[in-house]
């Protein structure tokens, strides 16, 4: 590993650091974020919707909570690209532009920093559904396997979130577009309700979506349920939505430093 690279490393870890000890200045953002909202979530679903909905072979709230973790998971996207956005509007990234460092470690430093909070977000909602009665039905190596898929999805969708930022630079204009493509996706998914209960139209919509893929990956390893390519799959979008999105976003961040440079 070069100097360069090493110092690449050290940057985005640096700026990891800054942004984890913003958040522990300001304690209500993250009891909100990391431990009410995901309880929340948790109680909520499971005591609303578990007396009407049936889940073959199993509980609701073994059904449930592989969704919920991808769910919560999914839309801790948006706060890294609200974080982005505020940074770029009170000219934090300016300042940083001006600095010797990467043009990169802002974003990445960011992303890893939500990447974490979603990480204590998804224990959080395994320690309550636990209480509540889920259980973990395959063995350690699986139940390992699905809260890794569940926080590279939070990874992914942070991704997603600062592409946002970087395409509409404003808190506001992401929150807009990033609730109307992000909520439609995940209701119309297998979070809360499996799909076969679907209308048939929206069946094949739902089937379709990295959502429903990562879920069904998410529970399969969580329930002990035949597994087939459902990881592979699920960890297929989620690494080719890095890359996508990632080499997007790197290429519009640059050409905005390089203006304002």
């Amino acid at each position: 590993m070069g100097v360069p690279t090493v110092r690449r490393l050290l940057e985005v870890y640096l700026i990891a650091e800054r942004n984890l000890l913003k958040v522990l200045r300001t304690p209500q953002f993250l009891i909100v974020e990391v431990f009410v909202q995901p309880i929340i979530f948790v109680l909520l679903f499971a005591y609303v919707f578990g007396g009407a909905i049936h889940v073959p072979n199993g509980s609701y709230i073994d059904f449930l909570l592989p969704g919920i973790l991808v769910q919560t998971a999914t839309f801790s996207g948006l706060n890294t690209g609200l974080a982005v956005a505020e940074d770029l509007r009170n000219g934090l990234m300016d300042r940083f532009w001006s600095l010797p460092m990467s043009r990169f470690a802002v974003v990445i430093g960011r992303i890893l920093t939500d990447t974490i909070l979603s990480g204590l977000a998804v224990l959080v909602m395994i320690g309550v559904g636990t209480i509540i009665g889920f259980r973990f039905h395959a063995g350690a190596g699986e139940a390992i396997a699905a809260i890794a898929i569940a926080v590279l999805a939070g990874m992914t969708f942070g991704v997603l979130g600062a592409l946002l930022a970087v395409i509409f630079r404003t808190p506001e204009s992401i929150q807009g577009v990033g609730f109307a493509i992000i909520f439609p996706v995940v209701f119309a998914s297998s979070v809360f309700v499996p799909v076969s209960t679907m209308p048939s139209w929206l069946q094949w919509f739902a089937a379709r979506t990295p959502i429903t893929a990562t879920v069904d990956a998410v529970r399969a390893l969580s329930l002990g349920l035949p597994l087939h390519e459902l990881p592979f799959t699920a960890v297929a979008w989620l690494l080719g939505t890095i890359l996508v999105a990632g080499a997007a976003a790197s290429v519009i961040y640059s050409r905005m430093g390089l203006t304002r440079a």
